[in-house]
């Protein structure tokens, strides 16, 4: 029943590592083929287990885990190293562009994180909560499939590759490091914040940009995008799609909006990177929303040679819909 979703998992994540692949040939760049090579024997290791608890067990639930779990590991990696094998052709740089409209709403990154550092509690308790994006991920991954939503499940691994596709075409064009890139904190300041991001690893990604992505390893992957925040995209897609779920759509419509809140003092973003997370999100989900309605639509057409019937679609209860 969920082959098609399936298949365009498929798609998406042999599409990224072969275009990864064909640029590695001809680019001449330092790679952890090691380090790679292991993700990839987890990756297939959990596509094996998905596919015997979908063919063998009939355990459709189980099976959207360990398929979903796979997908996530491959695409995952493959994006990251294709984000930086495009730091070698990247458009002109608009952070400063950025502070310029962050400016124009009000917001002063600069004092945000001077204020900040006054609030070390609320600065502690931000750092645990953007840090909790992944788990978060896989959390509701795992509840959309338990709880009987297996497209919802697929849906939702589908968005969250579609979501970082166009943050990485949109920063493609016009990278942005975060404002983290553009200041310096002062000592008395930097030493009562604990922060994710620092001033330090937005002048690594300055180098990074202006020299190369040197030698890839998942070991030390720094995270390139700030304008869309891929954070942002995350936060709002897993909000949508854990509203399905009556017991933690409000958990974790608050703990995304806090993700969102904390994403400029933890991860350095400008504030303008944020807003742009939101129509990121929107286009993702409804790209994979139609992914199902396509999937509908192909179970209705008429069987090849068999014009005046419908195709026979068994009768099943699917509760991805709720």
């Amino acid at each position: 029943m969920y082959l098609a979703q399936q298949w365009r998992l498929l798609g998406l994540a042999a599409l990224v590592i072969a275009v990864d692949l064909v640029w590695a040939a001809g680019g001449h760049f330092q790679i952890d083929m090691i380090a790679y090579a292991r993700l990839a024997a987890l990756a297939i290791l959990l596509l094996g287990a998905g596919v015997f608890y979908q063919e063998k067990r009939n355990e459709p639930a189980l099976a959207a885990m360990l398929l979903g779990a796979s997908f996530l590991v491959i695409f995952s990696a493959g994006a990251s190293v294709l984000n930086y094998f495009l730091l070698t052709v990247a458009g002109s740089r608009i952070d400063t562009v950025l502070v310029k409209a962050d400016r124009m709403m009000g917001f002063d990154w600069y004092h945000v994180m001077v204020t900040m550092a006054n609030h070390p509690m609320l600065n502690a308790l931000l750092f645990r909560i953007y840090n909790m994006v992944l788990p978060e991920v896989a959390l509701v991954l795992v509840v959309l499939a338990w709880s009987g939503r297996i497209g919802g499940a697929y849906r939702y691994c589908i968005a969250l590759a579609v979501g970082a596709l166009i943050a990485i075409g949109v920063w493609t064009l016009m990278p942005s490091l975060g404002a983290k890139s553009l200041y310096v904190l002062p000592p008395e300041v930097t030493k009562k914040l604990t922060l994710s991001v620092t001033c330090d690893y937005g002048a690594a990604l300055v180098a990074l940009l202006h020299n190369g992505p040197g030698y890839i390893t998942p070991a030390d992957m720094r995270g390139l995008i700030a304008f869309p925040s891929y954070h942002g995209v995350l936060a709002v897609i897993m909000a949508f799609y854990a509203w399905q779920i009556s017991w933690l759509r409000w958990p974790a419509l608050l703990f995304n909006a806090v993700v969102i809140v904390s994403s400029p003092i933890q991860g350095g973003h400008h504030m303008v990177d944020l807003l742009g997370s939101f129509p990121v999100a929107a286009l993702a989900i409804f790209i994979a929303s139609r992914s199902e309605s396509a999937s509908l639509v192909n179970k209705l057409s008429p069987v090849s040679g068999h014009s005046g019937h419908m195709a026979a679609i068994p009768c099943h209860h699917d509760t991805s819909q709720r």
